[in-house]
């Protein structure tokens, strides 16, 4: 009896083992990260639509389409440009975003960046506009701070930022 329930416990190890190395050889990664924002109203006389600028990713051109908002990106150093699509709730836009790399010796996969993001609009103690938010890579929409200014009299021309993936156009997502 003590052979026969030794063996069975061995079986039942093992069994857990191979359930935990299935599991590790399925490629889990780390969990994506949601931000925990909560909405707000939106500055009154305020509109996403506008061109937004960062000092690495350059100027963001972002319009709005009722509840949607899309934009477009060129670094400052002209070496990726990027698009964004999303959905607002009134101060905060979550999205999803592609960043391609222009030249270079990236091709294929390694050409394009994806994730998601988050932004808040603010206003500052001047009572100037800006965008505050974080990206993340893959699903996760945490990770790396982006925070914009919005520029006065300047608007948005998502046509202005020339970009094309694999030949084709670009395309919203």
């Amino acid at each position: 009896m003590n052979l026969a329930r030794s063996l069975r416990r061995v079986a039942v190890i093992m069994s857990l083992g191979v359930v935990g190395l299935g599991m590790v050889g399925c490629g889990e990664g780390p969990e994506a990260k949601t931000a925990n924002v909560k909405s707000g109203p939106m500055p009154e006389g305020e509109a996403w639509t506008g061109v937004y600028f960062h000092p690495v990713y350059g100027y963001l051109h972002l319009v709005e389409e009722g509840a949607n908002v899309v934009g477009k990106w060129k670094r400052a150093d002209q070496s990726k440009w990027g698009e964004m699509s999303g959905t607002k709730a009134g101060n905060v836009l979550h999205y999803a975003w592609k960043e391609h790399n222009l030249g270079g010796m990236s091709v294929g996969a390694a050409a394009t960046t994806k994730g998601k993001g988050y932004f808040v609009y603010k206003m500052d103690q001047e009572n100037r506009p800006y965008l505050e938010g974080q990206f993340g890579l893959d699903d996760s929409e945490v990770g790396t701070d982006w925070r914009n200014m919005k520029q006065p009299r300047m608007q948005p021309d998502l046509k202005s930022i020339p970009g094309e993936t694999d030949g084709q156009p670009a395309t919203t997502f």
